[in-house]
């Protein structure tokens, strides 16, 4: 049997495992059991009630959370010589064309979102075994292919976030830092719950939100009840 350590032990005294908790009161105790000595993430994990091998049933979206996420997002723009002084001034930490494309040839993908044009895709399309893996292929869904790069670009440093079910049905996200007060991290939460509910597949039967997890970096879930999230 693994022996439990010593600060899981503590956290179990400070509430019911086997409990559902209302968000308010999930936020309060997942703050209070974050022992973490650097600011910790605040994590959503939602399972629902669909089958994403089909495609009538894939959940995919983006949402703005209305508090940031409290991350440093690093911000490729993948652009024209044209557009780069309006990357720049949106604040994109990275901007340009061919030297960051040979850049991730060579294996550099240190960046958080990449954005780029309609009109770059094709020089892109060959970089997809190394960005797609890692989460960082611009998609026309999510926003980061568009020719407004600058508005693309303070979207993402203000909170934007694209979220997608997974092929166990459920959407895992980071919606805050445990260093938000209460009302900000429960508000995050909210808002990404909320899309997720507008965009339940009509081909989805059944119980949509099937559990709610609230959680932070190396602590474990608190179980939220659906109905709180209203």
């Amino acid at each position: 049997m693994a022996k439990i350590s010593k600060k899981r032990k503590e956290a179990l005294t400070k509430f019911d495992k086997n409990a559902v908790y209302s968000l308010t009161d999930a936020v309060k105790i997942v703050k209070n059991i974050t022992s973490t000595k650097f600011d910790a993430s605040v994590d959503l994990d939602v399972r629902l009630g669909v089958d994403p091998r089909k495609a009538n049933q894939m959940v995919r979206g983006i949402v703005t959370l209305p508090h940031g996420t409290g991350k440093t997002i690093k911000v490729l723009v993948l652009c024209t010589p044209d557009k780069e002084d309006e990357a720049k001034a949106a604040g994109a930490d990275y901007y340009g064309l061919d030297e960051y494309i040979q850049k991730i040839k060579e294996g550099w993908t240190d960046v958080d979102v990449i954005i780029t044009m309609p009109s770059i895709m094709p020089k892109i399309g060959a970089l997809g075994k190394i960005l797609g893996p890692r989460g960082l292929m611009p998609n026309p869904k999510t926003g980061t292919v568009t020719m407004e790069v600058g508005k693309a670009v303070l979207e993402v440093k203000a909170g934007k976030i694209d979220f997608k079910v997974d092929k166990y049905g459920i959407v895992h996200s980071s919606v805050a830092k445990v260093s938000f007060n209460d009302e900000k991290i429960a508000e995050n939460a909210k808002e990404l719950l909320s899309s997720i509910v507008k965009l339940k597949p009509a081909a989805a039967k059944g119980t949509y939100i099937k559990s709610i997890y609230l959680s932070s970096t190396m602590s474990m879930g608190i179980q939220v009840e659906p109905k709180s999230i209203t």
